[in-house]
């Protein structure tokens, strides 16, 4: 952590965490891993009761009044605990309510958003669908208006807190025609548990278990329209503003998530002996320890740079880029370190006996979710490549093209 980037407010609220991480008995961690605990209310009320939920919202509504640099530094403390830890603490207490705190109503924010951030209620956010997950306005779940409320029917997948959650931030179609722009079509919703709702499947992950992962089906719905979040039809400006707390917060955690893997190895190496000497006196091991350490703070930096750049509020475009590659480079460095961690564990850390295992089986998940890599580099290519020739036209800059000996052979410089 880079504590000379904090005030002494943030590095007090960072030990708080710390006793919080602290405060998890073994067995919750354990349990989860088995799917003996579905989803984690315990640890949830207890981050609510110490008010490290939402930190960054108004104190008005049950936050702290922080900023980003404060979050990412929470979001990195409780991913140490385990990825999915960070998960089910980020998806209530961040993307859903940032989504009301952002476009909703005074009434939503007293009646979710306060009882949420003290842990009395859990929250999920529905987007992903069983056709698709990136993409988003492709939605096919709908919400048909019937005058006082709407009727939602559709379902959706993979949905962290789909087994827990006593609401859920629902994105479905509500402009039916089929003519009509996608980006002008969706609506977000917040949706009570309760009839018509079902939760069919929890998934059987390869890791990141105990969060209620699971399908969510609304049938027959009915939704008041005063639950509206922002505008009808009016989604795609909800969708455009969670990516920060989607993918920024997904970036912070992964490198909280990463770290134990790389303390434990560290210290596996500084122990275990091979051929006459403990084996970090290999420069094989010594080296690939130093990588993993390498992209962690490469990873920190890119991390809070960007979270600096949002609390600046600087050009959203250029936020969208930075972030992006956060999310890109982040999660795949973190999932290098603990690739690293393991390598130079050997056999015993593909093994139950150190929790190397599960972190790497976790941590699988980071460059998918939120966004995979893919559609991360997509979204850094269009914002660079705008910004570029933005940057291009309204500033006077040196022309580094031409600084080459042979530059005017127009001959030479053939484009098509």
């Amino acid at each position: 952590m880079f504590d000379y980037l904090m005030s002494e407010e943030q590095l007090k609220i960072r030990e708080e965490a710390r006793e919080l991480v602290a405060w998890v008995p073994r067995q919750m961690i354990l349990d989860m891993d088995k799917d003996i605990i579905k989803f984690p209310k315990e640890f949830l009320r207890e981050a609510g009761r110490r008010n490290l939920l939402g930190c960054r919202y108004p104190k008005k509504w049950g936050g702290r009044d922080m900023d980003w640099v404060t979050t990412c530094m929470l979001m990195e403390e409780i991913g140490m605990l385990g990825y999915e830890f960070a998960c089910v603490f980020g998806v209530g207490a961040e993307l859903v309510c940032d989504a009301i705190i952002l476009h909703g109503t005074d009434d939503l924010k007293e009646r979710y958003v306060k009882p949420l951030l003290r842990g009395d209620i859990f929250a999920a956010e529905c987007l992903t669908e069983p056709r698709g997950g990136s993409d988003f306005f492709g939605a096919v779940t709908r919400a048909e208006d019937k005058g006082d409320y709407f009727l939602l029917n559709g379902q959706k997948r993979f949905i962290v807190g789909g087994d827990g959650a006593d609401f859920f931030l629902v994105y479905a179609r509500t402009n039916l025609d089929s003519k009509a722009k996608p980006q002008e079509s969706l609506t977000a919703f917040i949706v009570d548990r309760g009839p018509g709702i079902e939760t069919k499947y929890l998934y059987g992950l390869m890791g990141c278990r105990g969060g209620g992962t699971a399908r969510v089906i609304f049938k027959d719905v009915k939704v008041p329209k005063k639950n509206i979040v922002g505008t009808i039809n009016g989604a795609h400006d909800v969708f455009n503003t969670m990516m920060i707390p989607e993918r920024l917060g997904t970036a912070s955690m992964t490198i909280g998530a990463a770290q134990p893997a790389v303390d434990i190895a560290t210290h596996y190496s500084s122990r275990r002996k091979a051929f006459g000497q403990v084996i970090n006196r290999f420069e094989g091991v010594s080296f690939q320890i130093a990588e993993a350490v390498m992209l962690l703070d490469a990873a920190r930096s890119l991390a809070y740079t960007t979270a600096r750049a949002v609390d600046a509020g600087i050009d959203m475009n250029r936020i969208r880029r930075m972030v992006s590659e956060s999310k890109r480079f982040i999660t795949e460095s973190c999932q290098k370190a603990v690739h690293n961690a393991m390598q130079v564990m050997g056999g015993i850390g593909y093994t139950t006996i150190f929790p190397v295992e599960r972190i790497h089986r976790d941590i699988r998940l980071a460059s998918i979710w939120t966004g995979t890599s893919e559609v991360m580099s997509m979204i850094t290519a269009h914002e660079w490549y705008r910004e570029y020739f933005e940057t291009k036209k309204n500033h006077l800059a040196r022309n580094f093209e031409y600084d080459a000996e042979e530059a005017d052979a127009a001959d030479e410089k053939i484009y098509e």
